[in-house]
């Protein structure tokens, strides 16, 4: 279904591989192989998913350092796979207003670490719609090379996700906001 829908969109597959076993099967149909959050430190996954070759969207922990983060990127860069993305998805802390804290000085942070591209998920971020798109924008201001952003035509129908999804109007009204900011820091 997601080489169809490539096919049919001309849109790159990101998907989630959870086991080294599937790595294989995965890296056949995904342009990119994400590692979620709860597999950032799966070690045996992440040499797995180096050795693919494949592009890898590595997203931090739950409760994961900025350092250990950037070794979990190690782990997939000592296998000769330079094709590393990391991925600020926000972190667990006592605040319990958002789904998570988005850490934006981790963007920061990693982009002056690492020479990896690292982009923000304000979706995962926040857990809330309405606070998707400040994020989105201050993610950007704050150096992210890319945002990625949970969309649906009907976010209260969604199965899952819906209250973290924009709408497409919603999606469709951020996205010269994003360019804007993004020309106005190069």
């Amino acid at each position: 279904m997601l080489s169809q829908a490539r096919a049919e969109t001309g849109l790159p597959i990101v998907t989630e591989v959870m086991t080294p076993s599937d790595v294989e099967l995965v890296a056949r149909y995904a342009d990119v192989l994400q590692i979620g959050a709860r597999n950032m430190q799966n070690y045996q996954l992440l040499e797995e998913v180096g050795r693919s070759g494949a592009p890898v969207l590595l997203k931090r922990g739950l409760s994961a350092t900025i350092e250990e983060w950037l070794l979990s990127a190690e782990y997939i860069l000592a296998t000769g796979n330079p094709n590393v993305i990391l991925c600020e998805r926000g972190i667990r802390t006592f605040e319990t207003a958002t789904r998570n804290t988005m850490d934006l000085n981790a963007v920061a942070l990693a982009k002056r670490r690492s020479h990896l591209p690292v982009i923000a998920d304000p979706s995962h971020g926040t857990g809330k719609w309405y606070l998707v798109a400040p994020i989105a924008l201050a993610a950007v201001a704050a150096g992210a090379d890319g945002i990625i952003i949970e969309v649906h035509p009907d976010p209260d129908r969604a199965r899952s996700d819906g209250g973290q999804s924009l709408s497409l109007e919603n999606f469709a009204a951020l996205m010269p906001r994003l360019a804007a900011v993004a020309e106005a820091i190069r």
